[in-house]
């Protein structure tokens, strides 16, 4: 039961900082939000600053989830086609993946201010471009880990990008998918050519 409330919790500070952003997060709007007291968030989270970051915990989390049972569901094996899967998956027009990448744009951009938050954004962000560098190995084998890295590092840099002009309604998201599936392509041909 604890672990559920937990998850209400988590799943209505993600929506909240979707909508407000991170300055507007405020606990006592987000136990009104999980339909929780105050200090049921104290217990599981200390203050905010430790919302903050399950929140960030719980994004990631729940990417790699929606991520991964879509590629096991489509059976993927072929390295290349689960690499633009995952970044595909990144461009979905449900509730879930809006507020998703919307919450982590909030976050990207309050730990420019929060060094704390910086430091676990910072984590997240290595083990995001690390995930899709063993994508790119995977998809080109003699490809140098150091080359791999650079080539997620720029693929999940203009993801980000491209996430916010769909959000913002600058690209459409079939416009997004076109550019990402672009970016993979050049990303493959260069480190095939080297």
């Amino acid at each position: 039961m604890a672990a559920d409330r937990r998850t209400v919790i988590m799943e209505a500070a993600a929506r909240l900082i979707a909508r407000r952003g991170v300055r507007g997060l405020r606990i006592e709007e987000l136990a009104a939000e999980a339909g929780v007291s105050n200090g049921l968030i104290y217990y599981h989270f200390k203050d905010r600053a430790g919302v903050l970051r399950a929140s960030l915990e719980f994004i990631n989390n729940r990417a790699e989830r929606y991520t991964a049972d879509h590629v096991a569901a489509e059976r993927l094996t072929d390295p290349r086609a689960v690499l633009e899967q995952t970044l595909l998956l990144e461009f979905q027009d449900t509730a879930e993946v809006r507020e998703n990448s919307t919450a982590w744009g909030e976050l990207r951009a309050s730990a420019m201010f929060d060094a704390l938050l910086r430091a676990d954004l910072a984590e997240a962000t290595r083990v995001w471009d690390g995930e899709v560098a063993d994508l790119i190995t995977a998809a080109l084998p003699a490809t140098p880990a150091g080359r791999a890295l650079e080539a997620a590092q720029r693929l999940t840099a203009l993801l980000e990008g491209l996430s916010g002009r769909w959000l913002s309604e600058g690209l459409t998201l079939d416009r997004a998918r076109i550019l990402i599936l672009g970016a993979i392509d050049a990303e493959l041909a260069h480190l095939g050519h080297a």
